[in-house]
C-alpha cells in the first residue's frame, strides 16, 4: 500500500523549451481523482548542466538513439553493450551537428556520459528521496535516462515502485520493455486517462494493480497485461493540465520562459489517417481513432492557460486539426479581444479564404504534412492531395504571414526516379515561398503502413535502426522495442537519383536567407497584369500580359485549376487546347506550376493581406 504523493517525472531527452503536456495532464487528472501528485521537469535540469543549446540539438534529434545511448552504461551496468563508445565512432560526420568551438562532438558527448550524467542521477535522485511511487513518461529518447533513474532510485531503496507510460510504451514495445527491464514494475500501455488514476486507488488500497485496464506487468518471468479499455472518448472531460512546476523550476534554474508555447490538446487521433493512413506516418500507434473538444472547451482552457501562465502562444499537439474548428473555433480565436500565436497541424488542401482566416486567428505557424511536390509520390503516401494544392499551401501561406514547417521525403517502394527530376527542375520557380527544414530519406516508423502491411509494401530488409544495439543490453529484444528501423525496399532507387532534388532544396534554403528574399508578385487591372520577378539575381524584371492571357493567368491564382474550367469560367472563344498551350507557355517561364492536368499561378499579389 503507497499513501505518499506519487511523482510524475519527465527526463531527458524532452524538449526544454515547454513543459510536459503528459505530466501536465496526468498531474490534474490524479488531483482531481484524489490523489496527491508532483511533476519533475528533470530534462531542464540536465538541459542546464549539460548547455541548452546542444541539449535542444539532442533532443531535437530523430532516429539515431544517442540521447538514449548516453544513459545507457548508468541504466543498465555491465550489461550494457557498448561502454567504449564505439557508436560515436560509427556515426563520424554525422555528429557536426553538435560541434562547438569549445570542442568536438564526439570529445563533448565521451564527457557528458562518463561525467554529467552520473552526477545529474545522482543530484535527481538525492532530491527523489522518500518517495515511493514514480512514474516516467517516455516518448522518443527518453526511455533509457528514465530506466537509468529507476534503477538509481531502487538502489537506494528497493521499496520504491515504478510506473511507466508514455507513446514509447504502446503495443510490444511496452510487454518487451516490461518484460526485459528489471527496474520497470508497471506499465500503462496506451492513453494513461482512465488506467493512471485505477493504478493509483489499487495501489493506494493495496487492491492488485494487475487488474486495471491496460496495466501491464511481470509475474515470475510472465508478463501480465490486462486489456486497455477503448480510448477515452469525451475530451472535454478532462481536466486542464497543470504546468506550475514547470515554470518554477525553469525560473529556480535560470531558464528564460518568455517564449514557451504552452502545448493544448483539441484532438486525439487522426481522422485522414482513420480512412487512408499516410504510408511512412508511425504516430498515434494504437490510438488512431480521431476525437476532438468541443469549440468553446478549447476557447475557455486557452484563455485560462494564457491567464495562469502569463502567455500568449500555443502549440496543438494535435496531429490534424479538426476540420469543424474552421467554421467555429477558428473564427472565434479571429474576433476582438484575443491575440495569440498559435502552432496546429493541419492536412495540406486548405484553401485561401481558410488560411487567410487562420492567419487573423492568430495561427502563425502550421505543419501541413506536405512531404512531395510529386503528386505521383504523393499518391504512394496515400496523402490524398495533388503537389498543386501543396505549392499553393505554400503560397498563401506566405502571402499571410505564416511559417511553415515541411521536409521533402524519398525511399518509398515502387517511386519513380522522373519524380525527383521533375521536383528538382521545378524547385528554382518556388524560391519566393518557404523552403522545406531539409530533404531526405524516410525513416521507416513501427504502427506505419511500410511497417505494419509488408505484403503491400515489400521490403528487402527492416531491421531495428543500428543504433539500437549500441542502448540496449542483449537481453532485450530489438525488434520488439525499436521504434525506428533501417529498410531497403525492393527495386530501390540509387542515391544520385536524389542528389539533384537534395542540391535544389540546399539552393532554395540559400536563397530563402539571400537579403533581398526572393519574391514574384502581381499587379493587375481589367485585361492587364504585370508579374515582377525577382527570384534570382541578375534576371529580374518584369512580364506584362495583356487580354486573354492576363485573365488566363489571374484565373489560376487563387487555387489549381484545369484548363476546362478556366475556358468554361471565362466563356472563350478559343478552345481548351489553346489555353493548354498558354499554361505551358506560362511554365516555362516558371509563372506556373504545372501539375498533370492543374495549373496554378505562382506569383502572389503585390498588395499584401487581402
Amino acid at each position: 500500500m503507497i499513501t505518499s504523493p506519487a511523482v510524475l517525472v519527465s527526463m531527458p531527452f524532452l524538449d526544454a523549451d515547454r513543459p510536459s503536456i503528459q505530466l501536465g495532464l496526468l498531474k490534474a487528472i490524479g488531483e482531481r481523482h484524489g490523489f496527491g501528485v508532483r511533476t519533475l521537469h528533470l530534462n531542464l535540469d540536465f538541459a542546464v548542466r549539460i548547455g541548452v543549446d546542444r541539449y535542444r540539438r539532442l533532443a531535437d534529434h530523430r532516429g539515431r538513439q544517442l540521447g538514449d545511448w548516453l544513459f545507457s552504461v548508468e541504466a543498465f551496468g555491465d550489461a550494457a553493450p557498448d561502454p567504449d563508445g564505439r557508436l560515436l565512432t560509427e556515426l563520424g560526420d554525422e555528429l557536426s551537428y553538435l560541434d562547438d568551438p569549445a570542442g568536438s562532438a564526439r570529445e563533448w558527448l565521451a564527457a557528458v556520459r562518463t561525467t554529467d550524467v552520473p552526477a545529474f542521477l545522482d543530484a535527481v535522485a538525492d532530491e527523489l528521496a522518500g518517495a515511493r511511487l514514480v512514474c516516467f513518461s517516455c516518448t522518443f529518447q527518453q526511455n533509457v535516462a528514465s530506466f537509468a533513474l529507476a534503477q538509481r532510485l531502487k538502489e537506494r531503496d528497493p521499496g520504491v515502485v515504478t510506473v511507466f507510460g508514455g507513446a514509447n510504451f504502446e503495443g510490444e514495445m511496452g510487454l518487451e520493455l516490461v518484460r526485459s527491464v528489471a527496474c520497470v514494475d508497471f506499465a500503462v500501455l496506451g492513453e494513461g486517462d482512465v488506467a493512471f488514476p485505477r493504478l493509483l486507488d489499487a495501489l493506494a488500497n493495496g487492491t492488485d494493480p494487475g487488474g486495471v485496464p491496460g496495466v501491464a506487468r511481470r509475474v515470475g518471468d510472465e508478463v501480465v497485461a490486462t486489456p486497455a479499455e477503448a480510448p477515452h472518448d469525451r475530451l472535454d472531460d478532462l481536466p486542464v493540465p497543470d504546468y506550475d512546476e514547470y515554470f518554477e523550476r525553469a525560473e529556480r534554474a535560470g531558464l528564460p520562459t518568455g517564449h514557451v508555447a504552452l502545448p493544448f490538446e483539441s484532438a486525439r487521433g487522426c481522422w485522414w489517417g482513420a480512412k487512408h493512413h499516410c504510408t511512412f506516418c508511425g504516430l498515434n500507434g494504437t490510438t488512431m481513432r480521431f476525437r476532438a473538444k468541443s469549440p468553446d472547451r478549447v476557447l475557455g482552457e486557452l484563455d485560462r492557460q494564457a491567464r495562469r501562465y502569463r502567455t500568449f502562444r500555443f502549440d496543438a499537439v494535435d496531429n490534424i486539426m479538426e476540420p469543424g474548428y474552421l467554421g467555429t473555433l477558428v473564427p472565434a480565436l479571429a474576433e476582438a479581444g484575443r491575440e495569440y500565436q498559435i502552432f496546429y497541424e493541419v492536412k495540406a488542401n486548405l484553401t485561401r479564404a481558410q488560411l487567410k482566416l487562420l492567419a487573423r486567428a492568430g495561427v502563425t505557424q502550421l505543419q501541413p504534412g506536405l512531404e512531395s511536390l510529386s503528386s505521383e509520390v504523393l499518391r504512394l503516401m496515400d496523402k490524398g492531395v495533388r503537389a498543386a494544392q501543396n505549392v499553393n499551401f505554400l503560397r498563401w501561406a506566405r502571402y499571410y504571414g505564416i511559417a511553415v514547417g515541411w521536409n521533402i521525403l524519398w525511399g518509398f517502394p515502387g517511386e519513380p526516379a522522373e519524380a525527383y527530376a521533375a521536383q528538382a527542375a521545378v524547385v528554382p520557380h518556388l524560391v519566393h515561398l518557404q523552403p522545406p527544414a531539409g530533404a531526405a530519406r524516410l525513416w521507416l516508423e513501427r504502427f506505419s503502413p511500410l511497417f505494419t502491411q509488408p505484403g503491400r509494401f515489400p521490403l528487402r530488409s527492416r531491421e531495428p535502426e543500428p543504433s539500437y544495439r549500441h542502448v540496449y543490453p542483449a537481453t532485450v529484444h530489438l525488434r520488439r522495442v525499436a521504434y525506428f528501423f533501417g529498410y531497403e525496399p525492393e527495386h530501390e532507387l540509387p542515391p544520385e537519383v536524389y542528389a539533384p532534388l537534395r542540391d535544389a532544396v540546399s539552393a532554395w534554403t540559400a536563397a530563402w536567407e539571400a537579403d533581398p528574399a526572393p519574391v514574384l508578385v502581381y499587379r493587375c487591372a481589367p485585361g492587364f497584369l504585370q508579374i515582377y520577378d525577382g527570384r534570382h539575381p541578375g534576371s529580374r524584371g518584369t512580364h506584362t500580359f495583356r487580354d486573354t492571357l492576363a485573365d488566363l493567368y489571374l484565373a489560376c491564382v487563387d487555387r489549381p485549376r484545369t484548363a476546362a474550367a478556366v475556358h468554361r469560367e471565362l466563356g472563350l472563344t478559343v478552345g481548351v487546347p489553346a489555353v493548354e498551350a498558354a499554361f505551358r507557355r506560362f511554365g516555362e517561364r516558371g509563372l506556373m506550376f504545372l501539375d498533370g492536368n492543374l495549373a496554378l499561378s505562382l506569383a502572389l499579389p503585390a498588395t499584401p493581406g487581402r
